[in-house]
C-alpha cells in the first residue's frame, strides 16, 4: 500500500523549513509548539525539564532548531515506534533537567514569577509578526486542515483550555470567523470558511500550500458549476419528457372521445405530429410543422386544456348519475 501524506502534513513540512530571523518570533513560535506537545518533568534536586512528543519528523526538527537557536538548554532526541494503529514513528525531544530550564520556561511564558503554568502568553503576542509566528507554532503542534477538494475545515486542537482560549482570542481579534468547541477532553478552535482558511495559511507562511488550496478550490468550484448545469439539464430533460407523455395522454383522450374531427386543422396536425413523434422537443415539432416554437407550445397547451375540460365534464356526469 502506498502511503499518501495528508494535506495538513504537507503544510507542516513546508512550515518546518521556515525560520524567522527575529528572535521574538522564534520565541512565540516555540512557545506555541511547546504548549501543544510538551510536558514538564522533574530531575535531581527538583530541577525542571521538558519532554516534547510528536509523530511528525519535520515538526520535531523545527522544534529542535528553535530550541538550539534561542536557548542554551541541553537536548536529547529519541525515536520509537508508536503503539497506535498506524504505528508511526514517535519523536521525543527531551530538555534535560538543569538550572537553565527554569529561566527558559519563564521566557517561554510557561512559568510565572511565583511558579506554575501561565498559559496566556500576553507578553509574547504584542507584535503582529509574533502573533503570526505563534499561530504557525500552534498549527504545527496541533493543527489539521482538509484538502481543498474536500469540505473546508481547519482546526487547532489542544488539551489546555487556557492555551485554546488564547488562540481563539488572537484569531477573533484578527477578524477570523473562528469557532470554539470541546471534544473528548480536548479543546478545538476551528475555521470553516474557505477564504478565511486561505488567509490563515498566508499569515503563517504556508505559501505553497495556499496556492494548492486556492487552485483546488477553483477546480472544485468549476466541478460544482458543471454538476449544477448537468443537474439542471437533467431536470429540464425530465420535465420535457414528462410534458410530452402527458400531452400524448391528452391527445389520446380526445381521439377516444371522437372529438378530434371537430378541432381546427392546425390542432389536428399538431396532435398527429406529437403522436407520431412522442419524444420530440418543441423546437423539433416546430421545425416539422413549419411554425414557431411558441406556436407549437400554444397549440399543445390548448389540446391539454380541452382534454382536461372534457375529463372534468365526464367526471361530473358520472357523479350526477
Amino acid at each position: 500500500m502506498i502511503f499518501m501524506p495528508s494535506f495538513a502534513a504537507d503544510v507542516k513540512n513546508e512550515l518546518a523549513h521556515r525560520l524567522d530571523r527575529k528572535k521574538c518570533c522564534q520565541t512565540a513560535e516555540l512557545a506555541a509548539l511547546l504548549r501543544m506537545g510538551a510536558s514538564m518533568t522533574l530531575g535531581p534536586n527538583m530541577m525542571l525539564g521538558l519532554n516534547f512528543v510528536t509523530e511528525n519528523a519535520a515538526v520535531a526538527r523545527k522544534t529542535l532548531t528553535l530550541l538550539k537557536s534561542i536557548s542554551d538548554v541541553q537536548t536529547e532526541v529519541t525515536v520509537s515506534r508508536s503503539r497506535r494503529l498506524k504505528k508511526n514513528n514517535r519523536y521525543m525531544l527531551r530538555v534535560v533537567p538543569s538550572p537553565q530550564v527554569r529561566p527558559f520556561m519563564e521566557k517561554m511564558g510557561m512559568l510565572g514569577e511565583t511558579g506554575g503554568s501561565v498559559g496566556r502568553d500576553t507578553a509574547l503576542l504584542k507584535k503582529s509578526c509574533c502573533r503570526h509566528a505563534y499561530l504557525r507554532g500552534a498549527f504545527m503542534g496541533g493543527g489539521s486542515v482538509n484538502r481543498p477538494e474536500a469540505e473546508c475545515h481547519l482546526e487547532l486542537m489542544t488539551g489546555n483550555y487556557g492555551f485554546a482560549d488564547t488562540i481563539y482570542t488572537v484569531l477573533k481579534r484578527m477578524a477570523f470567523p473562528a469557532g470554539f468547541t470541546d471534544r473528548k477532553n480536548h479543546y478545538i478552535i476551528y475555521i470553516k470558511d474557505g477564504e478565511a482558511i486561505m488567509d490563515f495559511l498566508s499569515i503563517i507562511g504556508a505559501h505553497k500550500a495556499l496556492e494548492e488550496f486556492e487552485g483546488g478550490r477553483n477546480l472544485k468550484e468549476v466541478r460544482n458549476q458543471v454538476n449544477r448545469l448537468v443537474n439542471c439539464e437533467t431536470a429540464n430533460l425530465q420535465k420535457t419528457v414528462d410534458a410530452a407523455a402527458y400531452q400524448n395522454e391528452c391527445i389520446k383522450l380526445i381521439e377516444n372521445s371522437g372529438r378530434m374531427d371537430g378541432l381546427s386543422t392546425a390542432l389536428q396536425k399538431t396532435a398527429q405530429c406529437r403522436r407520431q413523434h412522442p419524444d420530440a422537443t418543441l423546437a423539433e415539432l416546430a421545425e416539422m410543422l413549419l411554425v414557431s416554437k411558441s406556436c407549437v407550445n400554444h397549440r399543445l397547451r390548448k389540446l391539454v386544456t380541452l382534454a382536461e375540460n372534457f375529463k372534468k365534464t365526464e367526471d361530473k356526469g358520472e357523479k350526477l348519475e
